[in-house]
């Protein structure tokens, strides 16, 4: 059955009353009922679950995950998945206040209510707005405290890779892509509901599925210098490690061509394809490109049926393709030409994201952006060569230049450049070089014939700050703090004033103090979820927001806890040091990541996947790019 042509019950009793939704910003965050939003009759279920992004609702709406997972566990005839987001800060207050419970979209039913309670987790400095969705639920924030009734809280996405700062507020998490194993968790959970068995009993079937963790059924022990000394199961049935789930053929696995459409304009308003998962390029600091190995890409045929049947089941205008590296997808040429033709005179754009910028690229992009308003994106991530071979980019500067006089010659005049301060054996003339190279990047505009000039061209650097994380080969590197990340700002901010074309540059750089917390984070153990804790007490909230985030409260937090923020971001690690997340298969090996660490000090390079394989060892998993190398 398409629940989604399921007709909407006019009469549906809303969570929240009229006084309140005309008191609040944006009250259509919280009233449901959206197009292809998903009703089922709850008496006909035996599973309900409620999916959450734990940040602002044009936020989570914009998440593709959950809109795979929303569909695929609607698909299911005794499941009805809904969605629930944080409460922006006016909300929070007045649910507080007046005592309402958290609710799901669809139903408008506490969220206490569901059997299941899925959040996501996509960056660190969401933490404390996990910690609000508990407390605004009403249940207990440590998972060792809540009621028999309470939901099962299971935590999946790129931060649940190293699951250790969080352990005690989830009963389980699900690492690696959702489409695998979901199906057979549930089924276990309907045998165990049926059987009249217990929370407990659930967990213990749980963790016997590849791919769940549940952290109440292992121990760490430490070392007298605060490294980890053992991380261990505690469980007969809970095994060592935890092997990640992927799909290896992403041709038929589920695809929502009937996404949920927002009543109000949220971060991506707009169709996305996502055209392939992983990334062939192996930069040293992504943790993206090591997570997602091996490269699978989407069937071309079925990426234009998709691009379709979206366009026509949302209404939107725009869609874009969605990957880590776009222009590494074999087939792009063929799918935006049809894109361009099939959509020509229908007042559908096309958005590009994640292009290198070579001829093909600039070509497409001539032809579906207005030149004049849009402005092109480089990532050389680093000023100089040496830096970019120590992270292996494998961007030289002939690459960088070259682009941007082609993107020149064909009518851009803004480009906005991104680079990373921080990273590991990164010296000044490192970090003088960004303003080098933004000054090479506008004397090649000027060399252009003056009356084939757009007028005058803008050059826009941005820094963001580094931080290593789990699963890359930066995961041994020290992190800076943050009064030293500010020097290093001046360092550049100074040498873009000595610039030629100073004029025509801008240099702006990220909050170091946010960078700092979510290094601490990403490396963290079960010792951090306590000072993630006492911040919540305190009132941090909606910490990735620059208007909410308060590192007074923070700092508070970790002196208040005795935890010290030096032993998690300052030190190298050792060679042999266990790290909280060891304990976790992705398929790329430790030792690879070591070897990676050691030519990175060396500044050299790795080739991408497709060039050759670098044996880092996701070719267990038998699939996409690893295969193709083969052949």
């Amino acid at each position: 059955m398409d629940y989604t042509k399921i007709e909407r019950e006019p009469m549906r009793k809303l969570a929240l009353n009229d006084e309140i939704l005309l008191k609040i910003e944006k009250p259509a965050r919280y009233i449901g009922n959206e197009v292809n939003s998903v009703m089922k009759d709850p008496g006909k279920v035996d599973i309900r679950f409620v999916m959450c992004f734990p940040d602002v609702y044009e936020i989570g709406m914009s998440h593709l995950g959950i809109q795979i997972l929303y569909d695929m566990l609607n698909r299911r005839e005794d499941v009805w998945c809904e969605r629930v987001y944080s409460p922006w800060v006016d909300l929070d207050q007045i649910m507080r206040e007046q005592q309402i419970p958290l609710f799901a979209l669809e139903s408008q039913d506490p969220v206490r209510e569901f059997d299941f309670l899925g959040i996501t987790l996509q960056y660190e400095m969401c933490y404390t707005n996990v910690l609000q969705i508990l407390d605004l639920a009403g249940m207990a924030l440590h998972a060792d405290q809540r009621k028999e009734s309470d939901p099962l809280v299971i935590g999946g996405g790129p931060c649940a890779y190293n699951p250790e700062p969080l352990a005690e507020f989830f009963d389980l998490f699900y690492i690696g892509e959702g489409e695998t194993v979901y199906d057979q968790l549930l089924d276990v959970y309907t045998d165990n509901k049926r059987a009249g068995g217990t929370k407990k009993d659930f967990l213990e079937m749980a963790c016997q599925i590849e791919g769940i963790y549940v952290p109440s059924f292992y121990q760490t022990d430490y070392n007298e210098d605060g490294t980890i000394a053992r991380f261990y199961p505690v469980h007969p049935k809970a095994p060592e490690h935890v092997k990640k789930q992927v799909i290896v053929d992403m041709t038929d696995t589920v695809y929502p061509t009937a996404p949920v459409v927002p009543y109000i304009k949220v971060t991506q308003d707009r169709v996305v394809l996502e055209v392939q998962r992983g990334c062939i390029r192996g930069c040293r600091f992504c943790q993206a490109g090591m997570l997602y190995r091996p490269t699978r890409e989407r069937n071309v045929d079925k990426l234009k049926e998709y691009a379709c049947q979206m366009l026509k089941s949302t209404g939107h205008e725009e869609i874009s393709l969605s990957s880590l590296s776009t222009s590494d997808y074999s087939e792009l040429k063929e799918l935006v030409n049809f894109l361009i033709e099939e959509f020509k005179g229908k007042g559908i754009n096309i958005s590009l994201p994640s292009l290198r910028i070579d001829a093909f690229s600039l070509d497409v992009m001539s032809r579906v952006q207005d030149i004049r308003k849009s402005s092109l994106t480089f990532a050389p991530e680093a000023g100089s060569q040496r830096m970019r071979n120590v992270i292996n980019k494998g961007l030289t500067e002939e690459d960088i230049i070259n682009g941007a006089g082609q993107a020149f010659e064909g009518g851009w005049n803004k480009v906005k450049l991104y680079f990373m301060l921080g990273l590991p054996t990164e010296t000044k003339e490192d970090m003088e070089a960004i303003a080098v190279l933004a000054d090479q990047i506008a004397r090649r505009y000027y060399e252009i014939p003056k009356e084939q000039r757009n007028g005058k061209c803008q050059i826009t650097a941005s820094s963001s700050f580094f931080i290593p994380k789990p699963f890359t080969p930066f995961q041994w590197a020290p992190m800076l703090a943050n009064e030293e990340y500010i020097a290093r700002a001046a360092v550049v901010k100074h040498a873009f004033l000595n610039q030629l074309n100073k004029k025509s540059l801008r240099y702006n750089w990220h909050d170091a103090e946010v960078a700092v917390l979510e290094g601490v984070f990403a490396r963290g153990d079960r010792r951090t979820g306590k000072v993630i804790e006492e911040a919540y007490k305190l009132g941090c909230i909606y910490d990735s927001w620059t208007e909410c985030f308060d590192n007074e409260k923070w700092m508070k937090a970790f002196g208040n806890i005795g935890v010290d923020i030096s032993f998690y971001n300052l030190r190298e690690r050792d060679a042999g040091e266990i790290f909280p997340w060891d304990f976790i298969d992705i398929g790329v090996t430790k030792g690879f990541l070591r070897k990676e660490w050691e030519k990175a000090m060396k500044a050299e390079i790795t080739p991408n996947c497709r060039m050759q394989c670098s044996g880092c060892g996701a070719a267990v998993w038998k699939g996409g790019v690893c295969i193709e190398s083969k052949n």
